[in-house]
């Protein structure tokens, strides 16, 4: 089976750089590397250049219309019996084509999507955002896990689909947040064999600081809302869930106040406050304990739970945001 490895592009040539060392290093090598620039102001075609010798490397430089549509450019470029999406930000393992080809024979599959972790030379904060994008006490216990709720959804930083798929379904529809989940959703309502191959797994870089993890998971919460307008019976309690986190958080601290400005005059208010805060406290020793367990490293445990709290808000908001403006005012 000949691969078509797509990678999007976009103002980051550092990444570009480790994920084709990567891909040198695969003991499968029947494939070709395909990296569609999304118009970017710093342009990595001399890295993609100097790994011309080692690489079978496609390099094409586009107009900017999200990585959506970057993927499809380059759907339309390949010339692989499948074709694997990638993220600029990921690194893949020795043995990660071997595992795609042997799970796509095992299971049949049309179209699968892959796990991810971190890295050993990933920071502590890397190691902590991605803990938390994985793990079962936050919003990513349903990403890349066996057990998930519905049908299972690739994403588009690890996934990837037959050249039959490609054809049928024009790939992706949507260029930006979300679109990895509409085309999920797409390939399976006609009738595409979709499913996880828990060892195809890549490290994933994700974000470097918890300012880009809010941006980016506040932008995800917003997504969950725009794949409701288009499937509506995709929307589950569990997506709700950081949206309830975030009503719950707004108050304690209302309840809070109010007992600041009444003295403590409302016990019932005190009651449900202390409760609120008891239940917060035992949820964040969870979440270290958790963490702790998971990844081994007292530092990125520490870190784990105000990365945790932000991931949670950020995506509450953004899906709470997109509610109020898409349906609720709509009304």
């Amino acid at each position: 089976m000949f691969f078509s490895i797509i990678i999007p592009l976009y103002n980051r040539p550092q990444e570009i750089h480790e994920l084709l060392q990567s891909l040198t290093q695969q003991q499968y090598r029947d494939f070709e590397v395909i990296v569609v620039e999304d118009g970017s102001r710093i342009q990595a075609n001399d890295i993609v250049e100097a790994f011309s010798d080692r690489l079978d490397v496609h390099y094409f430089l586009t107009e900017n219309t999200g990585q959506g549509f970057a993927r499809n450019y380059g759907f339309q470029k390949a010339k692989g019996d499948f074709f694997i999406v990638l993220d600029s930000d990921v690194i893949v393992p020795v043995h990660y084509l071997q595992e795609v080809a042997a799970g796509l024979l095992e299971q049949q599959l049309d179209a699968f999507g892959g796990p991810d972790g971190a890295h050993a030379s990933f920071s502590s904060m890397q190691k902590a955002i991605s803990y938390t994008m994985t793990s079962p006490l936050t919003t990513g216990g349903i990403r890349g896990n066996k057990k998930h709720i519905g049908p299972f959804h690739p994403r588009s930083f690890n996934m990837g689909i037959s050249r039959a798929v490609w054809e049928q379904t024009k790939g992706f529809r949507l260029s930006r947040r979300s679109e990895d989940i509409e085309f999920s959703i797409r390939m399976i309502a006609e009738g595409f064999h979709v499913g996880l191959i828990p060892k195809a797994l890549v490290y994933h870089k994700r974000r470097t600081d918890l300012s880009q993890f809010f941006r980016q998971t506040y932008q995800f919460g917003k997504g969950r809302i725009d794949i409701y307008k288009i499937y509506p019976t995709e929307l589950k309690w569990v997506h709700a869930l950081p949206a309830g986190f975030v009503i719950g958080l707004v108050a304690i601290a209302m309840l809070t106040l109010l007992n600041v400005l009444t003295y403590g005059g409302i016990t019932l208010f005190v009651q449900i406050a202390y409760l609120g805060y008891a239940l917060l406290l035992i949820y964040t020793f969870a979440l270290f304990a958790h963490a702790l367990k998971a990844t081994k490293d007292l530092s990125v445990a520490l870190q784990s739970v105000p990365a945790a709290y932000v991931q949670l808000v950020a995506y509450g908001s953004g899906f709470i945001q997109n509610y109020m403006d898409k349906i609720w005012f709509q009304k």
